[in-house]
């Protein structure tokens, strides 16, 4: 199958982009598949939610994306009391003279490529329906006003989901879900180590909107004959497991599997690419459910562009490792003298260890450790 533009144009992208995931990630511990999701919902035209307590650099971690990628940025903390017009602008006043009533929406979010929401749940009932429209359509309607929106992605957060029907139903539109935990135990030095150093490093801007746009355009063009067949397997071991998607997100996954096929660098979605269908269950009940039902189904999941994120959806040794060779490589390239270079190698050492025994450990990973040991143990 021929693309227009030539593939080369297409995986240049795709590396930009990853290189722009592990810029804005650059000492946020365990939140590189937060960064790569949104990147992923970027590419496919679609939105992220997630859900986690505070203090876990949600806002962080979409801030800094939203620097590496450039474009304009739109972020607001809702709140019971939240008017619209703090979102969508206020109305125009001079064109309310005339009788019209209009809505400058100079800076707001209807002029927004890439926006962050946080406590989405909190708007009102007029909020949450003009969002919708700006959501699912893109295109921003009040009064007399009606705009195209320019809207890349959208990242909603909240500390927990929602009750209340109408507000689940709200949270349905976004596709893909992702729930955050506190940094743990094994990896508490390189949260301390990397948010000190963090706090001092500026995001370079790494990539433009452009090389998201290129990724989407192709999206529509890969050809998804042969996963279609495994992902109707896959949502069949689902029902059976007692797990249920609406007809609507289990049509729609497939743009996200197009994407990340798109962002491997290929135009023919395998069943390497089946594992966002991870991240589209609604619930965190739901997603540790399908894990299991779909250990064989997503045995093969890979992508060189988003490894932390199918690591996180798949918890395969394969991917793991992966994940975890580029982290160690990625260390070693540094200066040795680097005041994190120790402190990053050592919790590199923890990761590994923690997850692979001397019997285990792949032996591409295993000789990244003895390079990290080499490093940790010499002198200063």
């Amino acid at each position: 199958m021929t693309f227009s533009p030539e593939p080369s144009a297409a995986e240049q992208a795709a590396a930009r982009v990853r290189d722009a995931v592990h810029s804005a990630t650059t000492g946020l511990v365990e939140r590189e598949q937060l960064a790569e999701l949104i990147v992923l919902a970027a590419v496919a035209q679609e939105h992220l939610l997630i859900i986690g307590p505070p203090g876990t650099a949600k806002s962080a971690v979409v801030r800094r994306v939203a620097a590496a990628l450039g474009g304009r940025y739109f972020e607001y903390l809702l709140g019971r009391f939240t008017e619209p017009a703090e979102l969508f602008g206020p109305v125009d006043l001079r064109r309310l003279r005339e009788g019209v009533v209009e809505t400058d929406v100079t800076g707001m979010l209807p002029e927004a490529e890439v926006a962050f929401l946080d406590e989405v749940f909190l708007g009102s009932t007029a909020i949450l329906n003009t969002l919708l429209g700006v959501l699912n359509e893109r295109r921003f309607r009040r009064g007399h006003t009606q705009i195209d929106c320019p809207l890349r992605v959208c990242v909603g957060a909240a500390n927990a989901l929602p009750d209340d029907e109408s507000l689940a139903a709200f949270a349905d539109r976004f596709l893909l879900h992702l729930f955050v935990e506190p940094v743990p135990d094994h990896q508490l030095e390189a949260l301390l180590e990397g948010g000190w150093q963090s706090e001092r490093a500026a995001v370079e801007h790494r990539t433009e909107l452009a090389d998201i746009d290129l990724l989407s355009r192709r999206v529509p063009q890969v050809s998804m004959g042969l996963a279609r067949g495994l992902l109707a397997d896959a949502i069949r071991k689902l029902r059976s497991a007692g797990l249920s998607l609406s007809d609507r997100r289990i049509v729609k996954v497939q743009r996200l599997i197009a994407a990340a096929t798109v962002l491997a660098g290929r135009d023919t979605a395998t069943a390497a690419d089946l594992w966002p269908l991870f991240y589209v269950m609604p619930t965190r009940e739901a997603q540790a459910a399908a894990q299991d039902a779909l250990r064989d189904s997503l045995s093969a999941a890979a992508n060189p562009t988003l490894r932390a994120a199918v690591e996180h959806a798949v918890l395969q040794p394969v991917s793991r490792a992966a994940r975890l060779i580029e982290a160690a490589r990625s260390c070693l390239h540094g200066a040795a003298d680097a005041p994190a270079a120790t402190t990053i190698a050592e919790a590199l050492l923890r990761e590994i260890d923690a997850n692979f025994d001397p019997h285990s450990i792949p032996p591409e990973l295993a000789a990244e450790r003895a390079r990290l040991v080499e490093r940790v143990a010499a002198p200063t």
